[in-house]
């Protein structure tokens, strides 16, 4: 067996572990009838690598998108305008899954399974740092980037890890990682657990999503302290990566192929669900990130059987 299909062997056998811990956590009846679902127009799609297996995406003030491979963990660039792309930073052989860009050049990665996150220079591809949250189960699915951290989620331990950030944005030391327990209204799931991540409108909290029980938590960094957001009888089911902008959720729900549109009050404690985005293109997308006025979304097809020749994209459509 070559490795290349080893790692496809192995990426499968992750892939459908995640998909089937989310659909059978999923509770009956939790799809919402809140409001209703409207179809997007095709306006645009980014083609990935065949055997790429993505998860999660990363968008910074340019045309540029980045991509993590479940696979390997391989960074892929692509400009969203020219549709070029290569891959930038040769993965460590585990997932890179959930991401975020800065300003200063630098990608923030989840590392899932590896129980790790790492900061790549997306200039010359190299891995500034890295950090080894955990050595027991794990599952570090995604990242957001505060003024003075970053945070990552784990969907198998109650906890959030903190990365944080110098003055000038200097990274820490990997033993300046801090692990917050969560406290409050959250309630640790058997199964899959915290997903996406993203910050308050007014930025002084962090919203996470349970997949497993559909509910959205605002969360005070500074105790962990998780608070259930009002979203009425709404539950954003099966959620994966979140996206705020201005005061619009974004709450990518993978196996509905869906995403469900939030607007939120200021401090993020409650919210309406106004409708929701979806498109005959979706194939399991997972993660969202904005460019000028489109969503893009990777498609991780988590239910095709990958192989070295099985295609993959990332769908874009636009705003609510």
């Amino acid at each position: 067996m070559t490795y290349r299909r080893l790692r496809v062997t192995i990426a499968l056998a992750v892939g459908l572990a995640v998909i089937a811990a989310i659909v059978v956590a999923m509770p009956a009846g939790a799809a919402s009838t809140a409001a209703g679902t409207r179809a997007t127009a095709a306006k645009g799609s980014a083609a990935l690598p065949n055997g790429f297996l993505p998860e999660g995406i990363a968008i910074g003030a340019g045309p540029w998108a980045f991509f993590g491979s479940r696979a390997d963990g391989d960074i892929f660039r692509v400009n969203l305008v020219t549709g070029v792309g290569a891959v930038i930073s040769q993965g460590p052989g585990t997932p890179s899954v959930g991401m975020k860009v800065d300003h200063r050049s630098r990608l923030f990665v989840a590392g899932g399974t590896a129980g790790n996150g790492r900061v790549v220079d997306t200039d010359t591809g190299e891995i500034l740092v890295s950090y080894q949250f955990t050595m027991g189960p794990s599952f570090v699915n995604d990242v957001v980037l505060t003024p003075d951290a970053a945070w990552f989620t784990d969907s198998m331990q109650p906890v959030l890890y903190k990365v944080p950030l110098g003055r000038a944005g200097s990274l820490a030391d990997p033993g300046d990682v801090e692990v917050v327990p969560l406290g409050g209204d959250y309630v640790h799931q058997p199964g899959f657990n915290l997903n996406g991540i993203a910050r308050t409108p007014d930025g002084d909290a962090l919203l996470v999503v349970q997949s497993s029980t559909g509910l959205l938590f605002r969360v005070d960094p500074s105790t962990g302290e998780a608070t259930t957001v009002d979203l009425g009888t709404t539950l954003l089911s099966n959620g994966d990566g979140l996206l705020v902008v201005g005061r619009t959720l974004y709450a990518v729900q993978n196996v509905l192929n869906r995403v469900a549109v939030v607007e939120l009050n200021k401090a993020g404690t409650e919210g309406e669900v106004t409708g929701f985005l979806t498109d005959p293109r979706f194939d399991i997308p997972t993660t969202v990130a904005a460019f000028g006025n489109m969503l893009y979304l990777p498609n991780a097809r988590f239910t095709t059987p990958p192989t070295p020749t099985t295609p993959y994209n990332a769908v874009g459509v636009e705003k609510a």
